[in-house]
């Protein structure tokens, strides 16, 4: 019983060791040729990784040698009973608010005092209501007086005015109302004779004058705006020699846009009387200028008409183009510009008085028509640095009023016309420089050719004048400005002691003036003029020669 048990133990034991030893590994027998009868098989022993001192260096970081407990604290909470309010809009910023500021001292009124050779005297005062921009006033007191060398050379000029304007919500209302007084002699006679024995004649004129213009006021977010104005102007004038002219003028402007396209018209009705010793005359005007305007993107262009009709002693009517455009050729730098235009040029002995003070008696008065006025040019700027503006044109006028010396008084000047078509050709160029704050400096250039029906010259009116004018600030209280006035010769008609006509040149001249401002503080400034620093008696109308050199010095005064 004992032996086949012990029999049977043995024999399982061995087919244990014998499963052991086939669960090793065994090498790839075919990488190697080993001879015959050698044992080949490698029995890889697998056990526990326990490193030694010298793997101590793979170690990264060292490690934590303090064994200390983590500390968990203890968290109480309490619910609010607040309902939360979920607004995801932008709130509006609340702007500060700012420290009020003090309103800066204006200095609105202004007096000048000055004095120089020639017992020249000078004084102006202006006052001024304000700084409120919706309502001003004002008054202006100027006058200037001045003796020559020549007997009866005195010349006296005095200005007063009061002026007012009111900007409304919707409508701006302004007006003017002023006196001006000009005083002198007849102390023109030809050098070629005796001066006269007895003094010559006195020459004076007075001119009241009233202005009122009532317009609308129009926003920019007006997407068709309608824009009018109306304009009231009257004026009494007379002179020394009885001269007397009264004229009342109301003109009107209304304007409609629609998209690119503005609607209007220019009207205005002119009643003007003149009387003289001998003659007495009606000369009224009325002119309707209807026109439409397209404003393009880069364009525009007016087509109108000039319809004026003559009405009173006078009885014309002329229809006269008003046609113009302008196209930029460099945005904001430079315009093309062109036009024909015509109208009738109104004579009257305001204005040929404000041109040459020294009419004679019994004026002629007689209106011209510019039938034609073809011009065209360029204008344009460089930002606020430098603007120009250069035009060349052609005109055609009839009856165009010259002045000519009395022939049997030439201290006084008549006024003739030039019977027929008179053609003119002139070139007009303008400059305005502004470097800085510092200088300034303006020029304007104009020649003329005139061919004429019946004259043989354009008497008193130059082929070329220049005039001229630069501002220097040399600091915050010394300023510097000069003028220069080139005017070329022009031809006079005038008679000798036979009473044969003759043609005088009257020559060029070159009037170049300076004057300095020295400024003490904000109030108080002295001030020094030099005026024709070149010492020429000029002539501008043929007997009456200017001042010479003139220095004029004094002070202003702020407050």
């Amino acid at each position: 019983m004992k032996i086949p048990f012990l029999k049977y133990t043995f024999i399982f034991s061995l087919l244990i060791a014998g499963s052991s030893v086939l669960a090793q590994d065994k090498k790839d027998d075919s990488k190697q040729n080993p001879p015959k009868g050698t044992i080949t098989e490698e029995i890889e022993v697998v056990r526990p990784y326990k490193p030694v001192l010298a793997d101590a260096v793979k170690i990264r970081r060292n490690p934590d040698l303090n064994n200390n407990a983590p500390f968990k604290p203890i968290l109480t909470y309490r619910i609010l009973d607040k309902k939360l309010e979920l607004n995801s809009n932008i709130k509006e910023l609340q702007a500060q608010k700012l420290i009020d500021e003090q309103q800066a001292v204006l200095k609105n009124n202004y007096v000048k005092i000055g004095a120089g050779n020639f017992n020249t005297g000078l004084a102006e005062l202006y006052l001024n209501s304000g700084q409120d921009e919706a309502l001003q006033a004002g008054l202006f007191i100027k006058h200037l007086s001045q003796h020559g060398s020549i007997n009866k050379q005195q010349l006296s000029n005095q200005q007063i005015g009061i002026f007012a304007k009111s900007v409304g919500d919707q409508l701006t209302l302004s007006g003017k109302v002023s006196y001006d007084r000009k005083s002198s002699f007849f102390y023109g006679f030809n050098p070629a004779l005796a001066p006269p024995s007895v003094d010559p004649d006195k020459l004076q004129s007075n001119l009241f004058e009233a202005q009122g213009e009532l317009m609308n006021n129009t926003s920019s977010q007006d997407e068709s705006p309608f824009n009018f104005a109306t304009k009231l102007n009257a004026y009494l004038f007379n002179t020394a020699l009885n001269g007397r002219e009264n004229s009342v003028i109301l003109s009107g402007y209304f304007n409609k846009a629609a998209d690119n396209f503005h609607f209007g018209t220019n009207t205005s009705v002119d009643f003007t009387a003149t009387k003289e010793p001998s003659y007495s005359i009606s000369n009224n005007i009325l002119r309707v200028n209807p026109y439409v305007k397209y404003q393009g993107s880069g364009f525009s262009l007016n087509l109108g008409l000039n319809l004026v009709q003559e009405f009173g002693d006078n009885q014309r009517l002329n229809i006269l183009p008003a046609v113009s455009a302008e196209i930029p050729i460099a945005a904001e730098y430079a315009t093309l510009f062109a036009g024909l235009n015509g109208d009738v040029i109104k004579t009257s002995l305001k204005d040929l008085s404000s041109e040459n003070q020294y009419l004679n008696n019994n004026i002629l008065i007689k209106n011209s028509v510019e039938k034609m006025n073809i011009y065209g040019g360029i204008k344009g700027n460089a930002g606020s640095v430098f603007g120009f503006k250069a035009m060349a044109y052609y005109k055609t006028v009839d009856d165009l009023p010259l002045f000519v010396n009395n022939p049997s008084n030439v201290s006084r000047f008549d006024v003739i016309y030039d019977n027929g078509k008179s053609n003119i050709t002139g070139f007009e160029g303008e400059i305005d420089i502004k470097a800085s704050d510092v200088l300034s400096l303006t020029g304007k250039a104009q020649t003329i050719s005139y061919k004429l029906a019946t004259e043989k010259e354009a008497w008193f009116k130059p082929a070329i004048r220049l005039i001229s004018n630069a501002r220097g600030q040399i600091n915050k209280k010394f300023s510097l400005d000069t003028e220069v006035i080139f005017n070329g010769e022009s031809k006079a008609k005038t008679f000798n002691l036979q009473q044969q006509q003759q043609i005088v040149t009257v020559k060029s001249y070159v009037d170049f003036s300076a004057g300095a401002e020295y400024k003490f503080n904000e109030k108080l400034g002295l001030y020094l003029r030099v005026n024709n620093i070149l010492g020429d008696k000029y002539q501008h109308y043929l007997y009456y020669p200017k001042l010479g050199l003139n220095v004029l010095g004094g002070f202003n005064f702020s407050f």
